[in-house]
């Protein structure tokens, strides 16, 4: 057994559950068909989606136990969707440091958009609470997270949709909610890694067509986020250091059948798979600052590898921050040890929030700078940062 984002898991599939896991590596899928094959039952992939949820909940229960205990949220905010064909309304979970209550005059604070793992099947707003602590106390940032309608019951593009209208929330909200709508990060896990990256190249698109008050993202923080959708799954466990360790099979067709719908979904489509995007479209839509994670252990290292050194290269030359963690899996920083943190987790937490905080106090200083100072020297492939981390 192994643990994926909290939930124990088998290591092998059964034959049925790899059946739509048989792309061959040397074939690229380019649209959702070509990754689960038939389209299964949208109402078998509801209660199958519904029994792992609940062994979820289990297995971040046990995650939050340890010391010491993760924040609860100050208070909630239901919004309405306005830019997905799906209507409907989700919640965004506010985090506040100390002092955002005391003083109700206190000036700006700059805030951190976050959205949860799971596959965009399972999890929710609270899963990162851990992340959020340090967000708080080490940042001094608030922290939003957002609990985006789920697939099966809302696929591709809703959890996007909804990932750009709660970065509208905050822009038009941000008065009244005392943030500094120029001082604006992202932040997610594995698939809201991904929407940490396509929520700003979504809300770049609406602002073609629209007019949005002024604002600024200045930087997004992914975490192992899968980035690119014309990767078959034999193609990222051919490639993986240790196979035995990815995602298996059995949650991969769950997450891929039910948020790859419909059938002729181009997978290339750039707030799905933002490694298909153009230089153009990275440059222009996304933040100068870029704080970019992966794991040794997971079939996604390298095309976020890839992707992360895309970013820092000419034409796009973001300020990108990359730390590949050795030794740990696709979502170790979620294990279910009641009785401490996972290993390394913290020490990672408070160096991406440093580096946030870092990029916060610039873009406060010098709100006139398109691209704020960098922060240390670039991480390159085989180069050690100092903790310990690549």
């Amino acid at each position: 057994m192994q643990t994926v984002e909290g939930i124990p898991v088998p290591t092998r599939s059964t034959p049925d559950e790899a059946t739509r896991d048989t792309i061959p590596p040397h074939e690229k899928p380019k649209k959702a068909k070509d990754k689960t094959g038939a389209p299964p039952s949208r109402f078998s992939l509801r209660m199958t989606a519904g029994w792992w949820r609940s062994l979820q909940c289990i297995g971040m229960g046990l995650h939050f136990l340890a010391p010491p205990r993760p924040p609860n949220p100050d208070f909630f905010k239901s919004i309405p969707s306005t830019l997905s064909d799906q209507p409907g309304q989700f919640n965004l979970s506010f985090y506040v440091p100390e002092g955002y209550n005391k003083d109700p005059n206190s000036s700006k604070w700059p805030v951190v958009v976050n959205f949860h793992g799971g596959g965009f099947t399972l999890g929710s707003a609270s899963d990162d609470a851990r992340f959020a602590r340090f967000i708080l106390e080490k940042c001094r940032a608030v922290f939003v997270s957002v609990d985006y309608r789920l697939a099966p019951e809302c696929p591709f593009p809703t959890a996007v949709d909804d990932g750009a209208d709660a970065l509208l929330y905050i822009i038009n909200n941000a008065t009244e909610l005392r943030l500094d709508s120029n001082r604006i990060a992202t932040s997610g896990f594995s698939a809201g890694g991904n929407i940490a990256i396509t929520a700003p190249i979504r809300l770049h698109e609406h602002r073609q067509t629209a007019k949005i008050p002024e604002y600024r993202i200045l930087a997004i923080a992914t975490w192992y986020p899968i980035t690119d959708y014309t990767l078959s799954r034999a193609e990222r466990r051919a490639s993986a250091i240790r196979p035995e360790a990815t995602l298996p099979p059995v949650l991969t067709n769950l997450f891929d059948a039910s948020y790859l719908f419909p059938p002729e979904l181009n997978l290339s489509h750039p707030c799905l798979s933002p490694s298909r995007a153009s230089d153009e479209l990275l440059k222009e839509s996304l933040p100068p600052n870029v704080i970019f994670y992966t794991c040794e252990w997971d079939m996604l290292l390298p095309e976020g590898k890839e992707l992360a050194e895309r970013l820092q290269r000419p034409p796009i030359e973001k300020n990108v921050y990359y730390t590949m963690v050795p030794g740990v899996a696709h979502g170790w920083d979620k294990g279910p040890n009641p009785m401490k943190p996972p290993p390394k987790s913290e020490k990672l937490y408070g160096e991406c929030c440093k580096r946030l905080r870092s990029i916060f106090e610039e873009g406060q200083t010098n709100p006139s700078t398109q691209f704020p100072i960098k922060l240390a020297p670039r991480l390159r492939s085989g180069q050690k940062d100092g903790s310990g981390t690549e």
